[in-house]
């Protein structure tokens, strides 16, 4: 037997990879965890809950590097994360793929004003920018996880192209 008009409840999961922001009273939503090299091009994406702690993800997306070689995945020899991934097992993850990380403290000071060295934390946020002008990642329309994976690798693939081909990325 049918039912006309609405069904209460149907719809009200946003599909699998889906999970209760934490900041968004409490809303489905995604998140994505990007790999980028040192001048903000995405080398590994992976997608999870809104709710999964970053950390927990670290190791999958580690993993999901598409640079292949004879020997293996090619993978970074150094690796820079923020103060979200200052716990003993994701550094004993890092090593354990043989990469060096770089983490900052808790409790350590801010950066602030001139510092020396190489800006690492903003080209994370620039390919966050760069994957956000596509409408389709902004507002995460696909329920199946597997096709808003497939949208955010081809995103990757588009944003690596226009990066060597030195078109001009809007903001």
């Amino acid at each position: 037997m049918g039912f006309l008009g609405q069904r209460l409840g149907e719809g009200a999961e946003r599909g699998d990879l889906t999970g209760p922001s934490p900041t968004d009273r409490a809303k489905s939503g995604s998140k994505r965890h990007v790999l980028t090299d040192e001048y903000g091009v995405p080398i590994a994406v992976t997608v999870t809950g809104a709710n999964v702690h970053d950390k927990r993800a670290l190791a999958e997306t580690l993993d999901a590097c598409a640079v292949r070689a004879s020997r293996g995945p090619r993978r970074p020899t150094n690796l820079c994360l923020d103060k979200g991934y200052d716990y003993a097992d994701s550094e004993a993850e890092v090593r354990a793929r043989g990469i060096t990380p770089h983490i900052r403290r808790r409790g350590e000071p801010p950066l602030v004003g001139c510092t020396f060295g190489k800006p690492r934390r903003w080209v994370v946020e620039r390919c966050n920018a760069w994957h956000n002008q596509f409408r389709a990642l902004l507002i995460r329309w696909e329920r199946i996880g597997a096709r808003y994976l497939a949208l955010c690798h081809l995103a990757s693939a588009l944003i690596t192209y226009r990066v060597l081909t030195n078109v001009t990325l809007r903001f």
